[in-house]
C-alpha cells in the first residue's frame, strides 16, 4: 500500500493498529479517539494559556517569547514556517546549513521567516515532560506487521538518528548545562503479564530483524525494585532528559547565525488566520494571512501540529490535552536515580540538581488512559488544568514510592498542553497534495507526532528542508535518507 493510499483509509489502519499493537503499552497512544468522525475542524492556540515549567520556571527561560511581535511585519520571504516548535525550527535549522553548504550569494540571500501564534516555542514542545528517548525497540512488532521489516528497521533508525545528532550538537557547543541536557537514559516497567509478553516479544522481534539492541538493558523485578523502589520487570533504554524550550532556543541562534546568505526572521503572536493565493503579478506563489497584515511566500511549511487542520482541515490529526505537574520529591536524586521512568501510562524524571542530596523537582505526566478523561480528547484549550487528572498525578507517586514522594504535597507547577495523534501514530512529512479546491504547489507539512515529537521531528524537519532546498535551488532532486521512515512521507 502506497502511503498516500494509507492515509485514504487511515480509520481502518487505526483498527488494524489496535490488532497488532495491543493497547498494553504504557505510552500515549490514542487511536481509539479516531473510531469517531465528530471532529472536523481545529482552532488557533487560544490565548492564556497554564504556565508551564519550560516556560516560565526561570525569569529567563522563554528570551524569544515576544521576538518579532511589535514593529513592521516581514512583508514577503521565500519560505513560511508556521510554527516555532522543535518542528518548525528545526525546519529553519536545517535550511541553514543547506544554504551554508551551497555557498549561496549573499548579495541574493535565502528569507525565511518563522511565525507563531503566541509566545516562541509555546506549544507542545514547551508543554510536554522533558524526554528526548529513542523507542528503540518498543512498538517494533507492531510496526513490522503495518509496514514490513525495511520500515519497522527505519522507524527505530529515525529516532537513534535523531537522538544521537543532537547530542552531537550539545557536545560540540557545550550546551549540556545551559539546555540541562542529562543522558539519563529511561526505564519502561512491565506492571501486567501482558505487557512484559508484548515488550518481550517487540524486542525479538527487533533481534530478527538484526536491530542492535546492545544498549538495551532487561531488568528483574528484583533488580527494578533495589535501584528504583519499584518490584516490577522493566526494560531500560538509552536516553535523556532536556529543557526542550532551551535546546529549540538554541537551535534558532544557530539558524539565525548560520549564514550572512541566509536571512531567518521570527514573528510571535502572530497567528495565520488564512492563506491565499498570491497577488496577481506578484513573484511569490501565496499570500499568509495575519491579524498583523499579510506575508507573501514562495514555500509555506506547516510545522503546526495539533493545530493543523485549523489551515488544513483534510489531515486526520486530533488534537488532545495532556497534563503535567512539577512536584518536590521526599528523597535525594541519589535515592531516586537521574532516570526518567515509564509505568502505567505515567511518565516522570527528576530536574538536574546542584548538589545530589538535595531533593530535586520531578517532571510527572500522562494518566489520561487510567483516569478516563474524554474531555481531554478534540480540545485545543490548553489555558485549564482538569482536576480529577490533576488529583491522579498528585496520588500517584507517593501511592508507588511512599518513602520518596509525600503524600498531600501540592505541585510548586501545574500546565497542560495540546499534542497531535494521527490514525496510526505517524506523522504527516512532506508536500501538501493537491484536493478537488485548492493546487498546494510549493506547500509541505511536519505535523501529528502524536505525543513523540522530540525524538522523530528533528529529523522529519530535515527532510522537509531538503524538499524545499531542492526547489530553492531549481534543481528539484533530493534523496530520502537512508534512515527515514518512506511511510511517513505524504507522497507514494
Amino acid at each position: 500500500m502506497s502511503s498516500r493510499t494509507a492515509r485514504r483509509f487511515a480509520p481502518l489502519l487505526a483498527l488494524l493498529l489496535l490488532a497488532v499493537r495491543g493497547s498494553a503499552l504504557p505510552v500515549e497512544s490514542e487511536q481509539t479517539v479516531f473510531q469517531s468522525s465528530a471532529y472536523t475542524g481545529s482552532s488557533l492556540p487560544v490565548p492564556g494559556p497554564t504556565k508551564s515549567f519550560w516556560t516560565h520556571g526561570t525569569a529567563d527561560a522563554n528570551p524569544l517569547a515576544a521576538e518579532g511581535s511589535e514593529g513592521a511585519l516581514t512583508s514577503e520571504a521565500d519560505v513560511c514556517i508556521i510554527g516555532s516548535g522543535i518542528s518548525g525550527t528545526s525546519v529553519a535549522y536545517h535550511l541553514s546549513n543547506l544554504v551554508k553548504a551551497a555557498r549561496v550569494d549573499v548579495s541574493t540571500p535565502v528569507s525565511a521567516v518563522i511565525l507563531e501564534a503566541r509566545d516562541f516555542c509555546s506549544g507542545a514542545t514547551g508543554r510536554n515532560g522533558g524526554h528526548l528517548t529513542p523507542y528503540s525497540f518498543v512498538y517494533f512488532n507492531g510496526n513490522l506487521k503495518l509496514w514490513g521489516e525495511d520500515e519497522a528497521i527505519r522507524a527505530v533508525e529515525i529516532e537513534r538518528y535523531v537522538f544521537s545528532e543532537i547530542g552531537n550538537l550539545v557536545d560540540k557547543h557545550g550546551w549540556a548545562e545551559k539546555v540541562d541536557f542529562v543522558p539519563s537514559g529511561r526505564v519502561t516497567m512491565a506492571y501486567t503479564q501482558d505487557l512484559y509478553d508484548q515488550i518481550r516479544l517487540d524486542y525479538e522481534s527487533a533481534v530478527a530483524a538484526g536491530v542492535d539492541v546492545s544498549a538495551d538493558e532487561w531488568l528483574t523485578k528484583e533488580e527494578t525494585k533495589e535501584r528504583y523502589g519499584a518490584a516490577y520487570p522493566a526494560a531500560r533504554h538509552p536516553g535523556s532528559n532536556v529543557w526542550p524550550l532551551k535546546l529549540v532556543t538554541e537551535f534558532y541562534h544557530l539558524a539565525k547565525q548560520a549564514s550572512p546568505a541566509y536571512n531567518l526572521t521570527l514573528h510571535t503572536r502572530t497567528p495565520v488566520t488564512s492563506f491565499n493565493v498570491a497577488s496577481q503579478g506578484s513573484s511569490r506563489k501565496w499570500a499568509l494571512e495575519t491579524p498583523r497584515g499579510s506575508i507573501e511566500c514562495s514555500y509555506v511549511v506547516h510545522a503546526t501540529n495539533a493545530y493543523t487542520k485549523h489551515l488544513l482541515p483534510q489531515f486526520e490529526i486530533i488534537p488532545t490535552r495532556g497534563q503535567i505537574i512539577a512536584v518536590r520529591a521526599n528523597a535525594s536524586v541519589e535515592e531516586l536515580t537521574n532516570s526518567a521512568l515509564v509505568l502505567k501510562h505515567q511518565y516522570w524524571f527528576p530536574r538536574p540538581v546542584s548538589d545530589p542530596s538535595e531533593a530535586p523537582l520531578v517532571i510527572i505526566g500522562g494518566g489520561r488512559q487510567e483516569v478516563g478523561s474524554p474531555e481531554e480528547y478534540y480540545t485545543t484549550d490548553d489555558s485549564v488544568t482538569n482536576p480529577k487528572l490533576g488529583k491522579h498525578l498528585r496520588d500517584f507517586l507517593p501511592s508507588v514510592f511512599p518513602e520518596k514522594f509525600a503524600a498531600g504535597r501540592e505541585p510548586e507547577m501545574e500546565w497542560t498542553g495540546i499534542m497531535g495523534y494521527t490514525p496510526t501514530d505517524d506523522p504527516y512529512v512532506g508536500p501538501i497534495q493537491d484536493t478537488e479546491s485548492i493546487k498546494f504547489d510549493g506547500q509541505y507539512v511536519v505535523a501529528g507526532f502524536s505525543g513523540h515529537g522530540m525524538p522523530r521531528a528533528f529529523g522529519a524537519a530535515e527532510v522537509i528542508a531538503r524538499m524545499v532546498g531542492a526547489e530553492l535551488d531549481g534543481s528539484g532532486e533530493w534523496e530520502v535518507p537512508a534512515w527515514f521512515p518512506r511511510h511517513y512521507l505524504t507522497t507514494a
